[in-house]
């Protein structure tokens, strides 16, 4: 099974040695390394080419989530059976992560499948929570029918450390244009839609997590509810978010009571934040778009 990995970086040295030492140290060695890079200032470009990884340049106004990933895909030779994409910042846990998550790929069902964030060493509680409620320690695989029984979650999927059978991206119209974010969650449900599996690889794991402020997650909840609001066909056909967020809440708060019941005021505040974020987003086409680009995470998005 022949797979590349791809990368989209900007200004990626302060992990870069991690991130390339984490790939060199893999027991499953990729056919190549791509890098895509939007006018990195840092020497990034440089540093991926002495490393003999392969690079292509793009302008950072012409970034986009699932344009830009596409743009990899399609350069990769017609040979190359599997794309794995990993973000600048996801550092490979294990030599054996690579081989990991391609495991499921055995399975001539399976169209996708993403590996386990774990939080990063120096995450907060609140942080930590997130990744061990999000990404659990036990590989599954799912199917369209588990909607009924896991709504918007049976298509959850991560871009920070996924990979795609190309035959199956390619089937379902690759990664989707000019979206705000979650390519990887309208990847996953459309496979899932035409009959692909999707598979959570627990064992596969990179270290990846995020400290975000106040206002921070209220501009990434602001996209989330964008992204609904714009693909409203992920609702109609998986269902709505609230019960999962209802879930995650009760198991935030027993998990601060346990070991950091400090936190759980600002946890509060964080989850008034994320929702208020999110319902402004839904409500994005009564906005502005230069308002819209001060209340987004993605402000290249709203050009």
């Amino acid at each position: 099974m022949r797979f590349t990995v791809i990368a989209p970086c900007l200004n990626a040295q302060a992990q870069w040695n991690s991130w390339r030492v984490a790939i060199e140290s893999q027991n499953a060695k990729p056919d190549s390394v791509l890098i895509l890079d939007s006018e990195s200032v840092d020497g990034t470009p440089t540093a991926a080419r002495h490393a003999g990884f392969q690079v292509i340049e793009i302008k950072r106004a012409a970034f986009d989530h699932g344009g830009t990933r596409q743009l990899g895909v399609d350069h990769l030779p017609p040979d190359i059976d599997i794309a794995v994409f990993l973000t600048q910042d996801a550092i490979l846990a294990t030599p054996d992560a690579l081989k990991n998550i391609l495991a499921p790929f055995e399975d001539a069902s399976i169209g996708m499948a993403y590996g386990r964030q774990l939080p990063r060493p120096s995450a907060n509680p609140i942080e930590a929570h997130a990744r061990l409620f999000n990404y659990p320690p036990q590989s599954h695989v799912r199917t369209y029918e588990d909607r009924h029984r896991l709504g918007l979650k049976a298509a959850f999927a991560s871009n920070s450390f996924a990979a795609y059978r190309r035959s199956a991206l390619a089937a379902v119209g690759g990664f989707p244009p000019r979206t705000i974010f979650a390519e990887d969650m309208i990847a996953a449900a459309r496979m899932l839609k035409a009959g692909w599996r999707l598979a959570y690889a627990a064992d596969a794991t990179v270290y990846h997590s995020h400290g975000y402020s106040l206002a921070e997650e209220f501009r990434r909840y602001f996209d989330v509810g964008v992204l609904h609001a714009r693909d409203a066909w992920l609702l109609n056909a998986f269902g709505k978010p609230e019960g999962e967020g209802l879930r995650f809440i009760c198991s935030e708060l027993v998990y601060l009571r346990q070991h950091a019941p400090l936190l759980i005021p600002h946890a509060l505040i964080k989850t008034f934040v994320k929702y208020f974020g999110y319902r402004s987003g839904l409500l994005e086409s009564r906005i502005q778009n230069s308002i819209k680009r001060r209340l987004s995470m993605n402000r290249g998005y709203w050009v």
